[in-house]
């Protein structure tokens, strides 16, 4: 499997208000071959449970 065409970074932090938007805006494009990577510095919200509703359609990494 080659490596997507275009990354789309989301930095969030505290976003679970407004993350589930961001991300189906991305995963709403007619451009197929990306992958969304969303960078989260800590959260402490419900922004974790909010991403894991989207299981492998996107990536996250989490900051500590």
């Amino acid at each position: 499997m080659s490596a997507p065409r275009v990354t789309v970074v989301i930095p969030v932090y505290n976003a679970a208000g407004f993350v589930r938007r961001a991300v189906d805006s991305v995963l709403a494009q007619t451009f197929t071959d990306l992958e969304l990577l969303v960078v989260d510095d800590g959260s402490r919200d419900a922004t974790r449970d909010v991403l894991a509703t989207y299981g492998p359609r996107l990536r996250l990494l989490t900051q500590a």
